[in-house]
């Protein structure tokens, strides 16, 4: 099973981004690499279990197992100790990848109270863009039920492009809808 997104990209963006910036093969076409998606829980410093309830909802939007993240050194002013548990990241390749966004785009960026579109300005310089949201609820996988607390999370997408410009061509061919 493929993904659609993974498809799309084969038929339509990659021969459009061949056209518009004269690649000299197909394989120096940029192509998305991996997604990461990060949620910190601050609150952990004095519940622990919270990175548990935080890392379980990661794993319903991703579908993978997240890592939990913790503290490299320790901080007396915040109460941290070395490591101490903060959050959860998981990346996201090939079909998942995918597949996450095509939900991203489709179902969660829509739910998004007040959503006029994405910054085009949250590129890094070199290709991979990022962008935070606000709460978990936007995506259907998460029952509203079982949530103890609203937490955001950041989302990097990493792609093989060399500027910003080609990047965010890329993006734009999957739908990404960005304001400028």
């Amino acid at each position: 099973m493929t993904a659609r997104l993974k498809d799309h990209y084969e038929t339509v963006v990659k021969p459009s981004l061949m056209k518009e910036y004269g690649y000299p093969s197909t394989m120096a076409v940029p192509r998305l690499e991996k997604i990461v998606i990060n949620m910190g829980v601050g609150e952990a410093v004095q519940d622990t279990k919270k990175v548990d309830a935080a890392a379980k909802e990661l794993t319903a939007i991703a579908g993978q197992r997240p890592v939990i993240t913790r503290a490299k050194k320790a901080i007396a002013v915040y109460k941290l100790r070395e490591n101490m548990p903060l959050g959860c990241k998981v990346t996201l390749r090939k079909a998942k990848m995918y597949e996450f966004l095509d939900r991203l785009v489709n179902i969660a960026l829509p739910r998004v109270r007040d959503f006029r579109g994405l910054s085009g300005k949250s590129f890094d310089g070199r290709g991979n863009y990022a962008l935070g949201l606000k709460e978990q609820l936007v995506f259907p996988e998460v029952d509203y039920e079982q949530v103890d607390e609203v937490r955001g999370m950041d989302i990097i997408i990493v792609t093989t492009a060399k500027t910003d410009a080609e990047a965010k061509t890329l993006l734009r061919g999957f739908d990404m809808p960005f304001t400028d």
